[in-house]
């Protein structure tokens, strides 16, 4: 944990993963509060470099505190828009943590959770795009509807919809407490240990913030930044992510599948990656200790 109290899930796990050269050129692609930055920092020399990216400005802030170490660069913004100042082929391992990180579920003002009441928000880039209270202000009961079943997984997504419209009519909804407790009374049946309204709040969280398009977006480009034996890390949080993560990883080891005995090598199939080892899942010890790391799942793929 550092002194954010935000637990970095896969540290250890993640970090080895990345096999780093100690003069090496990474990235973190979502520099959170730090703490996957900090243990890559650990294993560098003085020659290598680490580039964090985040959209979020409380992480940009949080930065700040690697400003002395001159190995160290931070830039504000999504990791699907990747830095100019990375050519292609010059890096030597990117790690992705998805999702969001306790600091942002824990602070009410962000809006991304409902245990205490706070403004609707949920941008992770709070300087600009839509929060959650507008677009649910003025969109359809059908796109509320898609957006709850397509990112949340949500089987009541079209009765919960309804709901909110139903109320919507009648008052605004901008508290998070309000939403979740519309969202609650209208789903009969949920998952134990689970709010009802979990579900609900992940989908409009994740579509506010464009966070499947965004990983869609950036996975190429990656791995054309990578250097051949280049790492690519990801840990998701969500089946979606994992869903869009392995497909990539997969299609990209297998190449164009050509018809049997066609004299071509591997260059010419379009393979990219070799995938590395199975899928990486956090210890008992390490979900006890953190149960928000429960559905993490790290996937590694080298750069050919």
């Amino acid at each position: 944990m550092n002194d954010t109290g935000h637990v970095s899930v896969l540290l250890e796990e993640s970090v080895a993963a990345l096999a780093i050269n100690p003069d090496g050129t990474y990235l973190d692609g979502t520099f959170g509060r730090g703490g996957h930055s900090k243990a890559i920092l650990g294993a560098l020399s003085s020659k290598g470099r680490l580039i964090a990216v985040d959209k979020d400005p409380a992480a940009e802030a949080s930065a700040k505190s690697f400003a002395d170490d001159s190995r160290f660069e931070f830039m504000a913004g999504s990791f699907a828009d990747l830095p100019a100042s990375v050519s292609d082929g010059a890096l030597d391992g990117i790690l992705l943590d998805l999702g969001v990180s306790s600091p942002q579920l824990d602070n009410a003002d962000r809006g991304f959770g409902f245990r205490d009441d706070g403004p609707l928000d949920m941008r992770m880039d709070t300087r600009s795009g839509v929060t959650a209270a507008d677009w649910i202000a003025v969109a359809s009961e059908a796109q509320i509807a898609e957006v709850i079943k397509t990112y949340g997984e949500e089987r009541f997504a079209r009765r919960m919809a309804s709901a909110i419209v139903k109320v919507r009519a009648e008052t605004p909804i901008c508290r998070t407490k309000q939403l979740a407790s519309i969202v609650a009374e209208a789903n009969p049946r949920w998952e134990p240990n689970k709010h009802p309204a979990t579900r609900a709040f992940q989908a409009i969280r994740i579509y506010i913030n464009r966070e499947l398009e965004d990983l869609e977006l950036a996975l190429d480009p990656m791995v054309a930044k990578l250097a051949p034996r280049g790492r690519l890390v990801v840990i998701s949080f969500h089946s979606l992510e994992d869903r869009i993560v392995k497909r990539f990883m997969r299609n990209q080891a297998r190449g164009e599948q050509l018809p049997r005995r066609v004299p071509v090598i591997d260059s010419d199939t379009g393979k990219t990656l070799n995938l590395v080892g199975k899928a990486v899942k956090p210890s008992s010890s390490e979900v006890e200790r953190n149960p928000r790391s429960r559905s993490a799942i790290m996937r590694i793929a080298e750069r050919r």
